[in-house]
């Protein structure tokens, strides 16, 4: 077995992928022999719009090299069609790179329901959408590889992009459950939140930024994500410029209140210092352990 990581044989989807992260992700799955269904809608950066030109160039690059691609310019809002054409060209799904989105910031107190809508039906319903419509596809062949990307805005929160925020978190959450249903046939799901340069960061980044934050150091990643060797799933990563951290939800011991007497908000006061101490915090791994303080309380414990 060669040290190489490779992809022969597999089919991926990669959406968002006409310029900066997902093109990355297209052209390094490509040229390690995976068959790519290179999808973009060619819209604004503010998702407006659409052109076949930006998929089809990367098809371009993909084939000039000796690679296998077909275009595709599907919303992913339709994510079946994306299913339907990957089926169609290649005959099987293996890979899935969520990566489509735009920007529409605005403060909260001027933001519209459209902002809200637009963002949703692109971001988090495509997802949806595209992962549903695949999904028996997977667990009938007992493999699949799934990224959703998330972001910094959504893990930490950013002014104006409460919508981009949202959605972004929330993709998350699906990524862990989804994980949690896959594992048993061979589906891991993970997220992603890089930081690198795009034509979404170009409008609130200098190009000195940027510089060192190239789109293909984000791939490294991806790449070995999604590859048939790699056992992780249900994780949030962050990256870019070459760095990799994995996060993990952190918790306090916590403080039990009341020994399940009432309780009044004076002693949630009182028990403040306590419930807000991260000196010997868990990190709950599943939802059983997630559960555990409630399960020793329903048993008396």
């Amino acid at each position: 077995m060669t040290d190489t990581l490779r992809y022969d044989g597999r089919v991926a989807i990669v959406t968002g992928a006409g310029g900066g992260l997902g093109r990355a992700h297209a052209l390094m799955l490509a040229s390690r022999g995976a068959r790519v269904l290179v999808n973009d809608l060619g819209s604004s950066a503010a998702g407006a719009g659409t052109d076949t030109g930006p998929a089809a160039k990367v098809v371009e690059e993909i084939r000039a090299a000796g690679g296998e691609a077909v275009a595709n310019t599907d919303s992913v809002i339709d994510g079946s069609k994306l299913v339907e054409a990957a089926l169609d060209h290649f005959g099987q799904i293996d890979i899935i790179v969520n990566n489509a989105g735009f920007l529409r910031d605005v403060g909260f107190h001027k933001m519209t329901e459209q902002d809200w809508s637009d963002l949703y039906d692109v971001h988090l319903l495509g997802a949806f959408r595209i992962v549903h419509a695949a999904w028996p596809r997977l667990r009938d062949q007992s493999y699949g590889r799934i990224i959703n990307t998330s972001s910094a805005a959504g893990i930490y929160g950013n002014f104006g992009q409460v919508n981009y925020g949202t959605f972004k978190l929330a993709l998350h959450g699906f990524s862990q459950a989804l994980a949690v249903e896959g594992r048993a046939r061979n589906i891991h799901v993970n997220s992603i939140a890089p930081a690198a340069d795009s034509r979404l960061t170009r409008t609130v980044m200098t190009p000195e930024q940027l510089a060192p934050m190239r789109a293909e150091l984000v791939s490294p990643l991806v790449g070995w994500l999604t590859h048939e060797t790699c056992a992780e799933t249900g994780s949030l990563f962050e990256v870019g410029g070459g760095w990799v951290s994995k996060l993990r939800w952190q918790r306090t011991r916590g403080e039990r209140i009341g020994d399940g007497k009432d309780f009044a908000p004076e002693q949630v006061r009182d028990a403040w210092p306590a419930i807000v101490d991260f000196e010997g915090a868990e990190a709950p791994a599943d939802f059983a352990a997630g559960m555990a303080p409630f399960q020793k309380i329903m048993e008396g414990a």
